[in-house]
């Protein structure tokens, strides 16, 4: 027969026994015990993707895309205008500015003026604007035979 102190070494290693097997018994049941402690609630959401888009054309019906402008012979002191049609593209109101860069010959910013005559007013989605652009060379115009540059349209949105 077992002694007293063998015994109470057995009791020890079958609770042990028994707190292992009763951990690993919950640890293997986790995601069902978990599950059932937990809810889930969805929420359906909508939402539009908000963007700014501009377009430039030749036409009203916006059918033939500016994709370049002829400016043609221009002589000191005159200016020269071409109507364009912008549509905003995109789903939000926009203003518009206007900018050039890449001059070429890089003098002939001095002697040339781009203008527009677009008011400053809001440009709503899918609506088309008649813009006259003015490009005026100066009386005072030096060393330009040839000259290019970039027209520079930027809608921005209203906020």
């Amino acid at each position: 027969m077992k002694n007293d102190k063998e015994r109470s070494k057995t009791k020890i290693v079958l609770k042990i026994f028994g707190v292992v097997f009763a951990v690993s018994l919950i640890l293997a049941n986790i995601d069902l015990i978990f599950g059932l402690l937990t809810a889930v609630l969805p929420i359906a959401t909508t939402g539009v993707v908000t963007s700014a888009g501009l377009k430039a054309y030749w036409d009203s019906g916006c059918t033939n895309e500016v994709t370049s402008i002829s400016w043609g012979s221009m002589y000191a002191g005159n200016s020269k205008n071409v109507t364009i049609y912008l549509k905003n593209t995109g789903n939000v109101p926009m203003t518009l500015s206007l900018t050039t860069d890449n001059w070429n010959p890089s003098s002939a910013e001095t002697y040339f003026t781009l203008i527009w005559d677009y008011s400053g007013g809001q440009i709503q989605p899918n609506e088309v604007l008649q813009i006259t652009l003015t490009l005026t060379v100066s009386r005072n115009v030096q060393g330009v035979t040839d000259f290019s540059f970039n027209v520079i349209i930027t809608g921005t949105e209203v906020t």
